[in-house]
């Protein structure tokens, strides 16, 4: 007997009076309508992360000057691209931790102006930053050489890997240097050198041990940890308010007892429009969010892989289709997908090592919080003292004039 490795939703059998069947035809689903809810939970997850992209997002715009300083006036030239809502002098102001201002000359003989540079507890976080990819360069490895064995023809285009490489945690300088390390994996093609064209990344060796998706390794686990032969399938625990009509939970019952197909099995046999494939693209989603660092990504960055990983157009229903291993957002107007198995309510449970960096990025940054939080208390506090003072010493003149 076959055990189903991830638990089916109640919502999808609670209703149903005959036992799943392989022999059901399935329906097409693109006759089905299916409701998008809004979880708040999970949104409140993206949302939480708004004021940590930003800090991050600047710390990466002066860390990339030339020394690493820059005058404060080209800083605030750059708001809107840096997407910030006030002054960049404000913002320097509410993170001590993060930059200090000092004056320099542009130029020689100008004036000397204000320039923003990283304070010495923000360089610390970039040395330590670089010991813990060190330390986590073979799961790095292991990552870009499973996109490439996802991927049509093991080719992607360098430039969208360097897109998409904060939302897989990869370094900075990860082409350069994994390419020259590991040359019996990653092989860069095209015009490198001139400067001029495109460059693509190209995977050398298959490695087998890499071609196991997470569904499929912990099916091996539960067989192992059981002793009982277990199936590779999806985990759909459908939201709590989200019920499924009665032909949606047909379809997705026969849908999960279709055969799994590994993200990493070559599909060029199949066709777009059949149910096979809907299986394969749901596989290879639910091994791209669980290789992402945060276990979401931006829709519109997914996009940019249709060709690689034979994507159709219409490539966005799919998280609303299968909402219960998925969940679409919309939060700040940006269509973000989210691997429902990988949080409970607002919070990231299944945790890459990668986050080490994330968490260490927001100490400092609540360090310098609060440091500013206690700088503001005691200035109101002195204010409120110079005003008892000032209070006591007008008294006596006041009797005197009476």
């Amino acid at each position: 007997m076959v055990l189903r490795s991830l638990t089916i939703s109640h919502e999808l059998i609670k209703n149903s009076k005959n036992p799943p069947s392989l022999n059901h035809k399935l329906r097409w689903i693109s006759s089905l309508k299916v409701v998008w809810k809004k979880d708040t939970k999970l949104d409140e997850a993206i949302e939480r992360d708004k004021r940590y992209n930003l800090c991050a997002r600047v710390v990466k715009e002066v860390l990339n000057e030339p020394g690493q300083a820059i005058p404060l006036r080209y800083l605030e030239k750059r708001r809107e691209r840096l997407r910030l809502n006030f002054k960049a002098k404000s913002f320097v102001e509410m993170n001590p931790s993060l930059f200090e201002i000092y004056h320099d000359r542009i130029k020689p003989k100008s004036d000397p102006v204000q320039f923003v540079r990283p304070t010495p507890r923000l360089r610390a976080f970039v040395e330590e930053e670089e010991r813990i990819y060190a330390e986590n360069e073979p799961l790095i490895v292991a990552k870009l050489c499973k996109l490439l064995m996802m991927a049509k023809d093991k080719v992607i285009s360098a430039e969208k890997l360097v897109h998409v490489k904060r939302d897989f945690g990869f370094p900075n300088d990860f082409l350069v240097r994994l390419v020259k390390k590991y040359p019996n994996y990653f092989r860069l093609t095209g015009l490198v050198e001139e400067g001029g064209g495109k460059s693509f990344l190209e995977l050398v060796d298959w490695n087998p041990d890499f071609a196991k998706s997470v569904i499929e390794i912990r099916a091996q686990e539960e067989t192992v940890r059981t002793g009982v032969r277990v199936r590779p399938n999806f985990d759909v625990k459908l939201p709590s308010g989200l019920f499924l009509r009665k032909e949606m939970r047909e379809w997705t019952r026969d849908w999960l007892e279709q055969e799994y197909i590994s993200p990493y099995e070559d599909v060029s046999r199949l066709d777009q429009a059949s149910k096979e494939m809907e299986k394969r693209t749901v596989g290879v989603f639910h091994e791209l969010l669980s290789l992402s660092l945060l276990k979401r990504v931006p829709v519109p960055i997914l996009g940019k892989f249709c060709d690689e990983f034979r994507f159709s157009n219409a490539f966005s229903s799919v998280f609303t289709r299968h909402s219960g291993v998925f969940y679409l957002s919309l939060k700040g107007g940006i269509k973000t997908a989210v691997l429902r198995q990988a949080y409970k309510d607002e919070e990231l449970v299944d945790r890459d090592p990668l986050l080490a960096i994330k968490d260490k990025f927001l100490r400092l940054l609540e360090e310098g919080w609060q440091e500013r939080k206690d700088r503001l208390k005691m200035q109101r506090e002195q204010v409120e003292k110079d005003r008892e003072i000032a209070k006591k010493q007008q008294e006596p003149v006041e009797r005197l004039c009476e």
